[in-house]
């Protein structure tokens, strides 16, 4: 039996009105540049990311949150994937307190990267949870 490889989907998207997209556009830049799919939908609500997640088969889902909307925004993601049965795991990059960063881990995000995180760092979890 052979494998298929293809390359990593991720999709990318910011959290309501959050106006702040610099930190977001470096990323989807390098993860395109180094090989990763990217469905960039910009400015989305929860129940925008989750369909397009699920009707682009995605192997990923990165939130960017820099106006403090991830402690409501994130958790609604996680249920509505949840609810629709849908295993795709969620990283969330943005500003958020290492503490909310730890609760945000076990609701189930799998990784949280502040503002100056490393870019391959950000791949290399991609490609491990993809």
């Amino acid at each position: 039996m052979s494998m298929t490889w293809r390359r990593p989907r991720v999709l990318l998207a910011k959290l309501g009105v959050d106006i702040h997209d610099v930190g977001i556009r470096m990323v989807a830049r390098y993860l395109r540049d180094n090989g990763v799919e990217i469905i960039f939908l910009g400015y989305a609500l929860p129940e925008t990311i989750v369909r397009v997640a699920i009707d682009e088969d995605v192997d990923v889902i990165g939130i960017s949150s820099m106006q403090g909307m991830h402690h409501v925004r994130v958790p609604e993601v996680l249920e509505l994937l949840k609810r629709e049965g849908a295993d795709i795991p969620v990283i969330v990059g943005g500003i958020i307190p290492p503490n909310e960063a730890e609760w945000l881990k076990q609701l189930g995000v799998k990784e949280v990267f502040p503002p100056g995180s490393q870019l391959s760092r950000i791949l290399s979890t991609i490609r491990s949870l993809a």
